[in-house]
Order: structure tokens, then C-alpha cells, then sequence
């Protein structure tokens, strides 16, 4: 009994829940020792405190009963005809009645509504708020001495994680958008079909036709293979002042190297360049063989990094 108490602007409210009128007025509840922790006070809802006063102005009074962890003479606020009113005949009896009362399951695919389930959800309810408690706040508002008590009762909601992996940034970090041009009279005229090329993926130093560049390993450490076409060339300078010519983007996923490439600059693109030097091109040739056939413009080896605002991968 007394365990609410009433407090505006820091300073208590004398008196009981028909006196406090203000809206921003702070509920107390005083929660004596128990199985998880010590005696403590957190706020709670003033609907709760509204409850336990209505509750306490119609309790009859009751002989003083001894706490089995104090040891001390309390007055327990559910208490009648003098005997406590156990955990089970709450989770079995009042809490079936009120579920009935109410029009809702009395049970779940968790199992039966009970007391241990309702501190559960207020625990994840605060967990996922708009502004939600900290995990060491919501261990001080349980009561808990441990952590691993609290992270037992808080659940994730898929919406807060959802927020949270969208928050990460993780595709705009490890995506970059290609503009990609496509050839409509290539395709309309079934020269797409025979194997003419029909989309070249702008590089900003040129143009690739190779079809499935998102595959392709060498499309941050461009190697110029024969699908390659320097933007000075007159078959670039052909393509781009085409008159049916479709410009889309493209999200390209990066790789961690490729990632490392944009971040860290030239150091890492050398890495890359090192790393890739033996593997094939799309055309076949490895970097290291387009290197040394005579009159092939070398690869790529120097290049500054994109910036944030650069929408080209390459």
C-alpha cells in the first residue's frame, strides 16, 4: 500500500490521483524487494496510478502480513480476506476474466497471456519506441540486476530493425549507379539478336557492350578488352550521337575491394589492378596479355576516386 506517488515540476503532489489535473505530471511506483533485484521507484503510466488509488480508496483492511524476503510487516496492495492474491490465481483466473471482458485470446502463439508476458511487452514497447529507452535505462526501469535479464524481455520489433539495417546505409554504401545506353534500333530490328552490341555501359572514359557487366570482375579496374571503346573514338562519338538512344541507370553491387577502391583511393584501385592481373577479361585475354600486345591501349592503372555525388561506378 502507498506505493504511488505523485510529482510535478520535481515536487511531490500531496494526495491521491483525483487531485492531479496537470498532463505532464510524473506517476512514481514504489517496488519493494523482489526476486530480481532490490527496492527501487520508476515512473510508470499515471493510468496505472489512477488504478491503484481507485484500488486502495475500496480495499478493505487487512492484517499486516510478513515479506518472505524482508522479513519485515508490509501491507500488500493485493491482498483480501486476509490472504495474499497469489501469482496464479492472477494468471489463471483474473487474467482469463479480463481477456473475455475485453473480447481478445486469452493465449497466443507464445502461449497464455499472463503477468510475465505484459512486463515483457511494456519492456519491448519501450525498447522500440519512436524514442526509445537505452538497454542499461530499460535494466533500471525493470529492476534487473542483469543485462541478460533485461535482452531476455526486450525484444527487436521488424520494424525498429528494419529502420535500423535502412539507417546503415548499407546499399547506398555498397551500390553505385551506371548509366547505361541502349541501342532501340539495334533491338527493334533483331541485329540485338545476332550478336551486335546493343547496350554500352558508360564508363566516363568510355564505353563497354559487354552484356553482363555487372559480372564482370574487371568493371572497377577496367582492363580495355575488345568490348572496350575509348569515349575519343569515332565508334564512341557514334553510338552517343545515335537519335534512338535510351539512357537508363543501373545499381551495380560492390564488392569489399571494389568498396575499398572508392574509399581508399589509388592505393587500393593498385590492389585491385595487382589482384586481377591474371584473370580473364570478358574477351578472354588477361590484363597482364593486353598489355603486351602491341598497339593496345594499356589498362586503367591511374585513376582518382568518385566522389559522393559521382552516379558512375567506373
Amino acid at each position: 500500500m502507498g506505493c504511488i506517488r505523485w510529482q510535478h515540476d520535481g515536487a511531490p503532489i500531496a494526495g491521491d490521483s483525483q487531485q492531479v489535473l496537470a498532463r505532464d505530471v510524473v506517476c512514481l511506483l514504489d517496488v519493494p524487494t523482489h526476486k530480481t533485484g532490490s527496492s527501487f521507484t520508476k515512473p510508470v503510466d499515471p493510468i496505472l496510478g489512477q488504478a491503484v488509488d481507485a484500488w486502495q480508496s475500496i480495499r478493505p483492511d487487512q492484517p499486516k502480513f510478513t515479506d518472505r524476503r524482508t522479513s519485515e510487516l508490509v501491507d500488500p496492495l493485493f491482498a483480501i480476506r486476509a490472504r495474499r492474491v497469489s501469482t496464479s490465481y492472477i494468471n489463471n483466473t483474473m487474467i482469463p476474466m479480463l481477456c473475455r471482458k475485453a473480447g481478445v485470446p486469452a493465449a497466443d502463439i507464445r502461449g497464455n497471456i499472463t503477468s510475465h508476458r505484459a512486463r515483457s511487452t511494456i519492456a519491448s514497447q519501450l525498447y522500440n519506441a519512436k524514442e526509445p529507452m537505452t538497454l542499461f535505462e530499460l535494466q533500471a526501469w525493470l529492476g534487473h540486476r542483469s543485462p541478460q535479464s533485461t535482452q531476455y524481455c526486450a525484444k527487436i520489433t521488424p520494424n525498429t530493425l528494419t529502420k535500423a539495417y535502412t539507417e546503415a546505409g548499407y546499399f547506398e554504401r555498397n551500390v553505385r549507379t551506371v548509366e547505361v545506353l541502349l541501342d532501340r534500333d539495334a533491338i527493334t530490328s533483331g541485329a540485338a539478336a545476332t550478336g551486335e552490341p546493343w547496350q554500352y555501359y558508360d564508363l566516363g572514359h568510355g564505353l563497354c557492350s559487354y552484356s553482363f557487366f555487372e559480372q564482370c570482375q574487371h568493371r572497377m579496374a577496367c582492363a580495355r578488352c575488345d568490348f572496350y571503346t575509348p569515349k575519343e573514338s569515332t565508334k564512341a562519338q557514334l553510338v552517343e550521337a545515335k537519335a534512338n538512344l535510351q539512357r537508363m541507370l543501373m545499381s551495380i553491387p560492390l564488392t569489399e575491394e571494389e568498396r575499398a577502391a572508392v574509399d581508399d583511393g589509388q592505393s587500393a584501385l593498385d590492389r585491385l589492378l595487382q589482384r586481377l592481373a591474371e584473370v580473364a577479361t570478358p574477351a578472354g585475354p588477361t590484363p597482364n596479355e593486353l598489355r603486351a600486345e602491341p598497339g593496345r591501349p594499356l589498362p586503367l592503372t591511374v585513376r582518382s576516386p568518385p566522389d559522393s555525388t559521382d552516379r558512375k561506378c567506373c
